[in-house]
């Protein structure tokens, strides 16, 4: 990946197909979703968040970028990664970061979603990240305040940063995933990071298999260009990176499955399993980790693992988007 230097280059970033800078304008004012991005506006994040990976590597990890910004974090549901990624992200830049959530906000008691929001842009941040239960939730603010907002995940809907930086760390690993074949496996039914990775893979010429239990595979989920399995030690010889997700019982109405031990049986990544992939597979997780479920502690802490790799980037992109939403020039769109 070739190096932007925010701080040489303040309001551009590099187009690789031509010789002159563009200006960041043609990004959104809002980071809703992966569908709306181009894979040129994809390739210029990646290429911004290895700028700002250097960064957390020295011994002073904080540069005046956004100094005077203010971000606020407005989290409904709970995070540890992302919400800690997305207020280091602003300090980090020296930009000043709120933290709302649920328990601590006027929802408690009785105040709407869009009040919420009203209210906080009276007070003019610079840029609103939202996580929330109900699908849509950021489009909703987005069509009704004026504040830029990042999606932090809705409902099962997306979690655009998160794929953005899985991408990333596949490509740091194995170069170009164009022709590569990913394996996403678990409870693709209620995963908003299987969408937006699926959306962001598929778009940059992967191949994308889903694989989990009939009652966790979407129906007609082969629309969005991936193939379908329900046999996990079918597809894993052919697979170079596995991601694999946490069953969600806090999403789901009823159980989808007889039992975890059965679960965790068919399609749970263990050594044994693992033994049977590609020797170069790189296996991946969005967190929380339920260990000895999905996988077994050995794989998720053995060489092949890039788990802590994906918080790290995670901290990098996020910088990155931090930067090209309150930084540089955008459009209205």
């Amino acid at each position: 990946m070739k190096v932007v230097r925010p701080f040489q280059i303040f309001f551009s970033c590099y187009n690789e197909n031509s010789d002159r800078k563009m200006e960041l304008s043609f990004f959104h004012k809002n980071l809703l979703g992966i569908e709306g991005l181009r894979v040129e506006e994809i390739r210029s994040i990646l290429d911004m968040t290895t700028a700002f990976k250097e960064i957390s590597k020295r011994e002073i990890k904080k540069v005046p970028t956004l100094r005077g910004r203010t971000i606020v974090n407005l989290f409904f549901e709970p995070s540890t990664r992302t919400r800690t990624s997305f207020e280091l992200a602003a300090k980090r830049l020296s930009a000043d970061a709120v933290n709302i959530s649920s328990t601590t906000s006027s929802v408690v008691k009785g105040e709407t979603l869009l009040d919420t929001a009203r209210n906080l842009q009276a007070m003019h941040p610079d840029l609103i990240i939202l996580r929330h239960s109900a699908a849509g939730a950021p489009h909703f603010l987005a069509r009704h305040i004026e504040t830029p907002i990042i999606n932090a995940g809705d409902g099962a809907h997306e979690h655009p940063t998160q794929a953005l930086l899985d991408l990333y760390t596949m490509e740091e690993q194995v170069g170009n995933i164009q022709g590569k074949t990913i394996g996403i496996v678990g409870d693709i039914k209620h995963s908003r990071v299987a969408r937006s990775n699926i959306l962001c893979l598929t778009k940059m010429g992967a191949k994308v298999v889903v694989c989990g239990p009939p009652t966790l595979i979407p129906k007609g989920i082969e629309a969005m260009e991936v193939e379908v399995s329900y046999n996990l030690d079918e597809i894993l010889p052919e697979l170079d990176i596995v991601m694999m997700l946490r069953i969600q019982l806090e999403r789901q109405e009823r159980g989808l499955f007889p039992s975890l031990a059965e679960y965790s049986k068919l399609y749970g990544l263990n050594r044994k399993r693992l033994s049977r992939c590609k020797p170069e597979i790189l296996v991946m997780h969005p967190g929380p980790i339920n260990r000895g479920i999905e996988l077994e502690p050995d794989v998720a802490d053995g060489s092949r693992s890039v788990i802590l790799d994906q918080v790290e980037n995670g901290l990098a992109l996020r910088m990155a988007l931090l930067y090209i939403l309150c930084g540089g020039k955008r459009d209205d769109s």
